[in-house]
């Protein structure tokens, strides 16, 4: 049982959404749309084509005029993109604007943002993964009713042939014989062959159809993780094992690096990693495997394509005994800390260095859009000096226990810069003009923040990662998010 335990996690990941992500749809962008400071929340559909809902809120009290939103689909690019959909102001909330945009196909979007006001016009490019990760069940109520509505049809129509052999050309008056009674139920009998036969063909086509759409559901590229020898000592292998690879654009870095690999060790997720393996050739990544506890991990590795799609690859791998040694990236980072649920101050968390990470925690409940706050001390006990990390303030990754789901998000929040910058090189190749990507600044002070919005309830770990005195520093933190509602105002 227990050898089956790590086979039965793959497939839950497998089979969970896996956006840029696991199991966390929405998008949030927290930036500049020219001069206007806005977030931008994306909440797309898990059936293509579908609704997605796009909230747009400017911060810091800016007023504006009006906000347009347009769905651009890598392909069809900004000269194939509908027209723009007018954003409506949220009654009682004047600093928001909602809008619905169809996304009509399983691909890489972006989600163009104008801002209308005193300052002149902003845009921003908040980059969208639409896919198909579920096919809609009928309701039963409505498929017992129509069931009994085709019943009804076919044997009126069955009806009506007959009658219409029988009566059609009789005079009024006149009673049909026995010849004309006879052919009718002939054809009728014909006629319901006949549309029996139709509808057999409709179900075969419905089931075709059906089909198509369940084989179109999402599923990220199947992988193999391994641990061996590279050089005398241990690496970690991640190799991509999938017949689709060859249809798909090549990847491209995002924040400098071509994948971002976590390691989680289970059932605990008290060992974490943040890795970034090399490209030996474009199927097989190689890392050097620090010195982490022996036991099963989960696998979860970010890339992006030249598209501006994103893929989370998803597995698990044992890690032996007595393996691992020092990084050969500078960027990489890795913590031991205790198991999930027996940490000794949920708010506060000591840091490699002896200094400590604070989370100013609020009301968690899944559904509902929060700031993950956190402050950072030195040793000393005093505000800590952020240094940049891969060019952001900070990185931070969300587990559920149950891995069902997984995020690596930015105080910009869960969006890729990569592809932010796909779009804007295609904006400039066909409008001439591109809306300047750049990493966000680092704040003066000692806080980083995120704007998230947990999927579902359940035991959550977060581990942020900020960088201070040149060394990477962990913060670990536990969460309980209750339902939605459940967590008060």
């Amino acid at each position: 049982m227990r050898r089956a335990l790590p086979l039965l996690l793959l497939l839950i990941l497998a089979a969970g959404p896996a956006r840029a992500h696991v199991g966390s749809p929405n998008v949030f962008f927290d930036g500049d749309a020219g001069p206007y400071p806005v977030r931008v929340i994306v909440r797309p559909q898990a059936v293509i084509p579908g609704l997605a809902e796009v909230t747009v809120r400017l911060r810091d009290g800016h007023k504006v005029d009006g906000v347009t939103v347009q769905p651009v689909q890598y392909k069809a690019g900004f000269k194939g993109a509908p027209p723009p959909d007018a954003a409506v102001q949220v009654p009682g909330a004047p600093d928001t604007w909602s809008a619905q945009l169809w996304l009509m196909r399983g691909s890489s979007y972006t989600v163009r943002v104008v801002v209308q006001g005193p300052a002149g016009p902003g845009e921003a490019l908040v980059p969208v993964t639409a896919l198909p990760m579920k096919v809609l069940r009928m309701d039963k109520g409505l498929g017992t009713v129509l069931v009994f509505l085709g019943l009804f049809l076919f044997v009126g129509a069955v009806a009506i042939v007959g009658a219409a052999v029988r009566e059609s050309v009789l005079a009024p008056g006149e009673e049909a014989d026995g010849q004309r009674r006879t052919r009718a139920r002939a054809l009728s009998i014909v006629a319901a062959a006949l549309f029996a036969l139709a509808l057999w063909g409709g179900r075969n086509w419905w089931n075709s159809v059906d089909g198509e759409a369940r084989e179109g559901i999402f599923k990220p590229f199947q992988v193999r993780t391994s641990v061996l020898l590279a050089d005398g000592r241990p690496a970690l292998a991640l190799r991509i094992q999938d017949e689709r690879r060859a249809e798909w654009s090549p990847l491209m870095p995002d924040h400098g690096k071509l994948m971002h690999l976590f390691l989680i060790r289970e059932p605990g997720l008290d060992a974490f990693a943040h890795l970034h393996p090399v490209m030996k050739d474009p199927d097989d990544f190689l890392a050097a495997l620090p010195s982490l506890p022996a036991g099963t991990y989960r696998v979860y590795a970010d890339v992006i394509h030249e598209s501006g799609f994103p893929q989370t690859l998803v597995d698990t791998v044992k890690i032996p005994e007595g393996t691992g040694g020092p990084p050969r990236d500078p960027d990489d980072s890795w913590r031991a800390s205790a198991p999930l649920g027996r940490t000794a101050n949920p708010d506060v968390s000591s840091l490699e260095d002896g200094g400590s990470m604070v989370w100013r925690r609020g009301p968690l409940a899944a559904g509902r859009e929060t700031e993950l706050r956190f402050e950072v001390r030195g040793p000393d006990g005093r505000p800590a000096t952020l240094e940049p990390y891969m060019g952001m303030p900070s990185h931070a990754v969300i587990a559920k226990d149950d891995g069902q789901v997984f995020v690596h998000l930015h105080p910009m929040g869960t969006v890729s810069m990569a592809a932010q910058q796909a779009f804007a090189a295609k904006e400039m190749e066909e409008e001439g003009k591109a809306v300047p990507v750049t990493m966000p600044a680092m704040s003066s002070g000692n806080t980083i923040s995120f704007p998230y919005e947990f999927p579902r309830p359940g035991r959550y770990r977060l581990w942020v990662q900020v960088k201070t005195g040149g060394k990477v520093q962990t913060g670990v933190f536990d969460a309980e998010v209750g339902n939605k509602g459940a967590a008060g105002p």
